[in-house]
């Protein structure tokens, strides 16, 4: 089980947080790459203010392309099987490697905005389809544990594209003797085909997902072999048996669209938690922070020299969370996770507003800002980080898995567009006041969760749609 988890995660949702980090590394050498094609193609200097366009591109492309992967990743789980649309999604990303990796030899910089446009695809695929295959074959007293593999990789990707980018570092300078110099710096870009081929080599060793064999392909043999191999062959039956029963009540329903979701009565209040938790994980303050981690540490007095260490060691705080995370999910519960999380979440950016406040009047309070940065990671880390992704896939039974991760994928993808886009304004208009808007944000999904969520600790999908009837349906359902 473990290590299926880790050759899905390479492939998977790695990728997403390696990618999103490591287009800072060589970001003055792509402005540098823009500039002098531009001249060579058109014998004029490059107007600063259509390089800061360009650079734009170049980087938020990869949101798009996230949405983009977000809306098909569905259709391939249920097409390809998840183990199968994951194989097929390391194709996208060693292509997009191959466009990054010409473009700065053939001066075509239009290739490595197809790249990271493709990339972005590849994320998004990887970010749907990861969780709904461990979701479903992991057994349900490992089921938190190991949906959390899901966080995990997406964090020690962010990691890895931190410590890459350290230019003084050891690391940094293997990558450059490796790449031919610095001037071959973009190339990290080309990089994602590395934890691409890694999968294509590791995945194809394991199973398909029992849930999707016995339920959506009807072939009982194959998910009875596949549920030896996940989980032995003393054990599998009672597994085999859980899966037996849900196919049951399904009834031949084949899988959903999207669409269909909204208008299923049966699913609206799972379609409406799912809904809240991913904005509210997306919209709670933490992508702000690494979009714009050197300006928050500036406003925390922070010296210049220090702040990419300091970056590092918020990658290091919610890596390590994550892994912490995913050793209690299965004891502690997940309502009591999360909720504490956002909790907590809304106590530090309280105190990050008041410090912000008054951080010229003692030459300490600098310092407790950066330990509130800090401690609200560990908070987000510790609860609504990974836990998010467990719970949707958690809520819903085989027919409407698949839609429902697309429906959640492309909200996280629209949502991380839109922080990245509102929270310059944000900054400038409310200024050191800017984290009440996360403040009040963190309260209001905390208190959602509350009233709403129903624990889901070592229950099956049948007992968890049982759980939600009667706020589908009514008290008197």
């Amino acid at each position: 089980l473990l290590l299926a988890v880790c050759a899905v995660g390479i492939g998977g949702t790695f990728q997403y947080g390696y990618n999103v980090s490591i287009i800072n590394a060589p970001t003055q050498h792509i402005h540098k790459f823009l500039n002098e094609t531009w001249s060579s193609r058109y014998h004029k200097e490059l107007n600063p203010d259509l390089l800061t366009f360009l650079w734009s591109v170049i980087a938020s492309i990869f949101s798009l392309g996230g949405l983009c992967g977000a809306l098909i990743g569905g259709s391939m789980a249920i097409r390809l099987g998840r183990k199968g649309a994951l194989l097929m999604n390391n194709v996208i990303a060693i292509l997009a490697s191959i466009l990054m990796g010409i473009s700065f030899p053939t001066g075509l910089f239009e290739l490595l905005i197809a790249g990271r446009f493709l990339i972005g695809i590849n994320s998004g695929i990887g970010f749907c389809v990861q969780p709904l295959y461990v979701g479903e074959f992991a057994p349900k007293h490992l089921r938190g544990g190991l949906a959390m593999g899901t966080s995990i990789f997406l964090t020690g990707g962010i990691l890895t594209g931190q410590v890459i980018g350290l230019r003084q570092e050891m690391l940094f300078f293997f990558f450059l003797e490796l790449l031919g110099g610095e001037k071959h710096l973009p190339l990290l870009l080309s990089s994602s085909c590395i934890p691409a081929f890694a999968q294509l080599l590791f995945l194809p060793w394991f199973p398909e997902s029992p849930r999707y064999l016995l339920i959506d392909r009807g072939d009982e043999l194959s998910c009875a072999k596949a549920l030896k191999r996940f989980h032995g062959s003393s054990e599998y039956r009672r597994e085999m048996e859980d899966i037996q029963r849900e196919c049951f009540a399904l009834d031949g329903e084949k899988p959903k669209k999207p669409w269909q979701l909204f208008t299923d009565r049966s699913v609206r209040w799972q379609l409406i938690t799912v809904i809240v938790m991913t904005m509210g994980q997306q919209l709670s303050g933490i992508n702000a922070i690494y979009f714009y981690a050197t300006y928050v540490f500036e406003q925390a007095g922070i010296l210049a020299e220090k702040i990419p260490y300091v970056t590092l060691g918020t990658g290091i705080c919610e890596c390590l969370t994550a892994l912490s995370c995913g050793l209690l999910i299965d004891h502690v519960g997940r309502r009591c996770l999360i909720i504490g999380g956002y909790v907590l979440m809304t106590l530090w950016c309280t105190v990050l507003t008041f410090s912000l406040t008054y951080q010229e009047l003692y030459s300490w309070v600098p310092y407790m800002s950066m330990t509130c940065v800090f401690a609200f990671i560990l908070s987000f880390g510790l609860g609504p980080g990974g836990i998010t992704n467990t719970l949707t896939a958690e809520l819903f039974v085989q027919s409407s898995r698949p839609a429902a991760h697309m429906i959640a994928g492309t909200v996280s993808w629209i949502s991380f567009f839109t922080i990245g886009m509102l929270f310059p304004f944000i900054v400038n208009g409310l200024q050191q006041y800017c984290f009440v808007v996360f403040l009040l944000e963190c309260f209001f999904v905390a208190a959602f969760i509350f009233l709403i969520i129903p624990e889901t600790k070592n229950k099956s999908f049948l007992e968890i749609k049982k759980e939600f009837h009667k706020l589908n349906f009514g008290r008197n359902a």
